[in-house]
């Protein structure tokens, strides 16, 4: 129904409004007695054997919602019911921003991709802090940047900030550093300031009375060399794993006429060389940290994929508003299916 009726409607209208629509409904919906019931009834698919227990705490399943989404935690607790292991909010930053101008969000259809230029619009930490107060059980990351206007000198107070504002609600952090929408933003991925961030973080991180993970997301289009490097820094810094990748810079085999659109691209494109990453990191790592696998699954084989190259548990983003709900359930029932 989703792939036959509703796709086709959404995908007459301009993205960016679809996903504000999207979220008014889902909220509005939720709210209708025994809605909320039957969406888990049809989605959400629980058994012992999906359970996956990584640094620390339980995920039902290994199917998470990539960070980007549900950018200002606004739907959390209704996006769970879908089906979902656990939920990434953000990017977050310290301060509130609007990020960059629109129109900033295109989809490639005949790609089955999407670039996107947001540069991290978000409403600030502490209204999104105020949000997570009302979580209902639902394991959350939290993924956190920095502002557009803080230079790179004084990135390492932004995250912090994020850090300590955040570190009562949510169950796992996520270091953002290779969005492509922030100028300069990739170069903290070098290895003397991603270093220095990382271990900064973990300063603070070791006062806490329990640590909680750390994670760091990744560009796909780092080098073997760098990659290497990655390895070395989560090795230095102790941080507790990799997600495996963010959205590419390259353009390479597009068909839409989009494809010249300035800002990250995600999607079916970005599958190959996220598995690639995700299976590099893993083979040179001697799997020596837990990997999130993102990047291209529009299916339950292409999450198969990713957790056979070395993925621990993966995340959904465009997937899910091209395939739906279902994609979901389909990739947990394919686990089951498969000999454990």
């Amino acid at each position: 129904m989703y792939k036959s009726i509703i796709r086709p409607i959404l995908f007459c209208f301009d993205p960016e409004n679809v996903h504000h629509f999207t979220f008014s409904l889902i909220r509005s919906l939720s709210k209708i007695p025994g809605l909320k019931q039957l969406i888990r009834s049809i989605y959400l698919v629980e058994d012992k054997r999906l359970e996956r227990n990584l640094f620390g705490l339980k995920f039902k399943n290994p199917v998470g919602l990539a960070a980007g989404f549900d950018k200002d935690a606004k739907l959390f607790n209704e996006l769970s019911n879908f089906g979902f292991g656990f939920i990434e909010i953000g990017t977050l930053t310290p301060k509130p921003q609007g990020g960059n101008p629109k129109k900033r969000l295109f989809r490639l259809k005949e790609d089955s991709a999407i670039i996107n230029r947001m540069g991290f619009n978000n409403g600030g930490v502490i209204e999104a802090v105020e949000r997570l107060k009302k979580n209902n059980g639902v394991l959350i990351g939290g993924n956190i940047g920095k502002n557009k206007t803080t230079p790179n000198e004084h990135a390492v107070n932004d995250y912090e900030t994020c850090f300590d504002a955040l570190f009562e609600y949510v169950d796992y952090f996520v270091v953002n550093v290779s969005s492509p929408n922030t100028p300069n933003l990739r170069a903290l991925q070098d290895k003397e300031p991603l270093t220095q961030l990382l271990k900064a973080l973990q300063v603070l991180n070791f006062k806490k009375p329990k640590s909680k993970p750390i994670l760091l997301k990744i560009a796909p289009d780092l080098t073997n060399e760098q990659l290497l490097d990655i390895i070395d820094i989560i090795a230095t810094t102790k941080i507790d794993g990799v997600i495996a990748t963010n959205t590419t810079i390259s353009r390479e085999g597009l068909r839409s006429e989009k494809k010249l659109e300035v800002g990250g691209l995600s999607g079916q494109p970005l599958s190959n060389r996220s598995t690639d990453v995700i299976r590099f990191l893993a083979k040179e790592s001697n799997k020596a940290f837990p990997i999130i696998g993102v990047g291209g699954i529009h299916s339950a084989e292409d999450a198969l994929e990713k957790l056979d190259a070395g993925a621990d548990l993966i995340q959904l983003y465009t997937g899910f508003i091209y395939e739906g709900p279902k994609l979901i359930k389909d990739i947990n029932k394919k686990l089951l299916n498969k000999p454990f």
